[in-house]
Parts: C-alpha cells; sequence; structure tokens
C-alpha cells in the first residue's frame, strides 16, 4: 500500500480533469456563446487560443488543487466515501465555478444576461462530470481491493476481554473486509489473563500507546473495552489525544465518549468514529493561513515599534533582549516560547513562579511593556514556526501544568489544539496569578474549543486589538 502514490493519482487526475474542462470550456463559449448570444457571429468556427487561454491552462487548474486541499480531499485517501465524494465534488465545483464565473468570465459589457448563465452551468456540469468520473473509478477501485483484502490497515485493538474478542471474530470472518489488519492488543485493566492473547500479541497496556503507535505504524484504533473498563474512557482519550490514527469504537461505548463522533456503518459492523478534528479541514486550513499571512505582516509592518522595545529593554535593565522558555504546546509536545524579556535576570532562582501584578521582579519599561502586552510580539515567530497560532489556549510551563492537572484533570483537553499569543481565557478572564485561577481560566478556554470557527477567532483577535490600544493588557 503505497499512500504518496495513491495521492500523486489523485493529483494527476485532478490535474489532467481542470486542463480538460477548461478546455472543452473555452471552445464551447468559442463556438457557441460568442457566436449566438453575444452577437459575434464572425467568431464561429474560429477558435482563438489567445493569451487567456493559455493564463488559464496554469492558474485554473492550480486553483482548483487548491480547493481540494482546502477542503481535506487528499486526506485519508483509501477510506473515502463514494456517496461523500459526490457530495464534495459537488460543492466544490459550484463555489469553484462560481470564483471563475465572477472573476473571469463575468465582464461590464453585457449584451445578454442568458449567455452568463448558460457559460455558468456549463461550467460547472462539464467539470464536475469529467472531474467526478476518474474519481468515481479510482475510488471503486480502491475500496474493491480493501473489500477484497488486498490492502490492509495496521490496527491496533484497544480491550482485552469478550467485547474486544467478539469484534475481532466480527470482522476477521466477515465477507467482505473493512480493511483492519490486526497488528496486536493493548490492555486498559491489568490482569493474569488476557483473552484476545489466543488471537494476536498483547503490545503492551494503554499507556504505553503512543510508543506501540509509532513503532506499529498502527493507521486505525478500535476501542472495544468491557463495561468495568467504561470508567477509564477519560484516560484511553487522553493516552490517544494526539494521534493521527484514526480512532473507533463499538457503539456500546457511545454514552460514555466525550467528543465530536459520527456513526459509520462498515459492511454490517457499525462502529462509532472518534474525531479528533475540532474545527472543519477546509477551516483549519485558512486559520493556519491567516496565521502565517498576519504574523509576517505584524513583524513587517511593526518593525520600527519592536526596535525601539527592544532598546528599551536593553537600556532598563542588565540583561538580555529576549527570554526563551520551556512551554508544553499542542499533543504535549514542548517548544521554547519567545518574548521580550520584562524581568530583572535571576528572578526564578527560588523555582518556577507566576507573576502577580505588583511584582518587583518586573522592571519598570516591563511594567509598561505588560501593559500594552508588547512583551508578547516575538511570539509572532513561535506562530510563523508552527508551535503556536494566533488564537488558542495560553502555553503553560510543564511545572505548573502539573499542579493545575490535580485540581483540573480536564486541563489536558486544552492540548487538543495549538496554544495561542491570545485566547478567550486571555479576554475573559485576564492574567491567572495561581493554579487555581489557571483552571478556573480554563473554562473559557474549553469553550472557545468546543466552539471553535474562524469567526470567533476573529472576535477574539478584535477584543484583544481592543484591549492592547487601551492598555488593559496587565
Amino acid at each position: 500500500m503505497n499512500k504518496t502514490r495513491q495521492t500523486i493519482l489523485y493529483l494527476c487526475c485532478d490535474l489532467a480533469t481542470a486542463i480538460i474542462a477548461w478546455t472543452l470550456f473555452f471552445f464551447f463559449r468559442n463556438e457557441y456563446i460568442d457566436a449566438y448570444y453575444l452577437e459575434f457571429p464572425e467568431m464561429k468556427g474560429k477558435i482563438i487560443l489567445d493569451i487567456n487561454f493559455r493564463h488559464g491552462l496554469v492558474v485554473i487548474p492550480l486553483m482548483w488543487l487548491g480547493l481540494y486541499y482546502l477542503t481535506g480531499y487528499y486526506k485519508n485517501i483509501y477510506r473515502k466515501s463514494r456517496l461523500q465524494e459526490f457530495t464534495n465534488t459537488f460543492w466544490v465545483t459550484l463555489i469553484g465555478s462560481l470564483i471563475l464565473f465572477f472573476t473571469i468570465i463575468l465582464n461590464d459589457n453585457v449584451v445578454n444576461y442568458q449567455a452568463y448563465y448558460y457559460s455558468y452551468l456549463i461550467l460547472f456540469a462539464v467539470h464536475f462530470v469529467i472531474t467526478y468520473i476518474p474519481r468515481f473509478c479510482i475510488t471503486t477501485s480502491t475500496k474493491n481491493k480493501i473489500s477484497s483484502r488486498k490492502i490492509g490497515f495496521n490496527t491496533l485493538l484497544v480491550g482485552s476481554n469478550d467485547k474486544a474478542e467478539k469484534l475481532y471474530k466480527r470482522l476477521s470472518t466477515a465477507k467482505k473486509s473493512a480493511g483492519n489488519k490486526f497488528i496486536g492488543f493493548v490492555n486498559v485493566i491489568t490482569q493474569e489473563k488476557y483473552q484476545m492473547a489466543d488471537y494476536m500479541p498483547h503490545l503492551g497496556k494503554i499507556d504505553d500507546v503512543k510508543s506501540i503507535l509509532k513503532d506499529q505504524k498502527i493507521e486505525e484504533i478500535l476501542i472495544a473495552i468491557d463495561t468495568k473498563e467504561h470508567a477509564y474512557i477519560e484516560h484511553i482519550l487522553h493516552c490517544l489525544l494526539g494521534t493521527k490514527a484514526i480512532i473507533k469504537a463499538i457503539p456500546d461505548n457511545c454514552d460514555i465518549i466525550s467528543g465530536r463522533v459520527t456513526l459509520e456503518s462498515i459492511h454490517d459492523e457499525p462502529l462509532i468514529i472518534i474525531s479528533q478534528n475540532v474545527m472543519p479541514i477546509w477551516q483549519e486550513k485558512i486559520k493556519r493561513a491567516i496565521d502565517i499571512i498576519t504574523s509576517i505582516a505584524v513583524l513587517i509592518i511593526g518593525s520600527p515599534l519592536y526596535i525601539f522595545t527592544a532598546i528599551m529593554v536593553a537600556c532598563s535593565s542588565k540583561g538580555p533582549i529576549f527570554y526563551k522558555q520551556e512551554r508544553i504546546g499542542q499533543y504535549g509536545k514542548p517548544f521554547y516560547i519567545y518574548k521580550y524579556r520584562s524581568m530583572y535576570i535571576d528572578s526564578e532562582v527560588n523555582g518556577p513562579q507566576l507573576s502577580s501584578e505588583n511584582d518587583k521582579r518586573i522592571t519598570p519599561w516591563g511594567h509598561i511593556m505588560r501593559k500594552f502586552r508588547l512583551d508578547e510580539i516575538p511570539q509572532f515567530y513561535n506562530v510563523l514556526k508552527g508551535d503556536m497560532s494566533l488564537v488558542g489556549p495560553r502555553p503553560e510551563r510543564q511545572f505548573f501544568i502539573d499542579q493545575i492537572v490535580k485540581i483540573a484533570p480536564h486541563y489536558l483537553h486544552l492540548q487538543k489544539v495549538r496554544p495561542g499569543i491570545t485566547s478567550l481565557g486571555q479576554v475573559k478572564y485576564g492574567y491567572a496569578q495561581s493554579p487555581e485561577e489557571m483552571a478556573a481560566r480554563m473554562k473559557y478556554d474549553i469553550i472557545y474549543i468546543e466552539n471553535m470557527s474562524i469567526y470567533l477567532d476573529i472576535k477574539i483577535l478584535i477584543y484583544t486589538i481592543k484591549t492592547v490600544l487601551s492598555g488593559e493588557g496587565v
């Protein structure tokens, strides 16, 4: 199974069909629309391959590939549903055709509105049909290979007792395969003997799952736990946090599994897909694009202010202009966060401490920077690197996370997303001066994660800018 080759196949087909669709539409427009509807009879039988046509052969196919990428079409290429693929192709073609209509087809010289209606409908129909047919053929061929067990996905079973055994037997004896190639199982509760050991290797316990997923190249995880193990479901999901593998569970566990789930029936074996995506894929791509473009713009446009700030930091006290500190990011991955130094050097000789409103460790210029959040500016570099986002829960140090989790275990759910320069918790609650206040601020960040959208990000950014300009950032 070669995912790269399959992805390239889809890309090549989409590129070729976009070129063919544009060419056919261009010929049709020259031969029919221009001659009959726009009253240019001299154009009949004359196909002029001008510079617009040649530019279109390059730009337009790339535009289509960009739209497909934004909608996540090239993700999970071996697990496509033909119905979902039809819907995706239909809506993307509808939107893409509108973009082309208003940017290329529409002009100010309106001779006949009917020509525009026909142009749009023909563009949509030609592109949709020519694009969907090869996609349907490739997807159908792939699904047949999966059903006949020619293609399989390395699968890990979470569970070791009756439920796990029954699920394994149903899937392994099914006439049509769901694509599961069982590598082994992990236990949730330690026992002297595991039923599943008779069918597949015991790879370890749920706490070891991260290393197992990496070593065994697991692509799919099936959760099949017994009633006595239901109390561990939150721990199981936390252990699986950040994995790129698809996670599914038997329906019996539906009422105890939190998060966004979608019921899927796979060859008469209904399973629940546990989605780790907190935003639609197209919004995730746009959010990341906004992060990059905004960060570049802010760093360039505001450079005179940042140079002035750096000079003031150097003059305010001895020590480096910038300081870096390890924080915990998405999926528990540590990274170094960068800031302008706002405290005197050796301010934590007695160990990690949270700052307070009248903290004597903060320099006079540091107080001014914090008031207008100028000390946070270097974090736009973290955003460019991909460690952070413009909007997301504030990243904390592991030292304080360990304390917060004792008070509020749900705090670890904040690691499902990239941390941010600003957050809903930051604008609603403000700076936290203790682990208890961090736990209290957490509820706003969880609300943000459960309602993540581009619209909400924009609202938070606007509120943050208002806070910065008014000097209420302390």
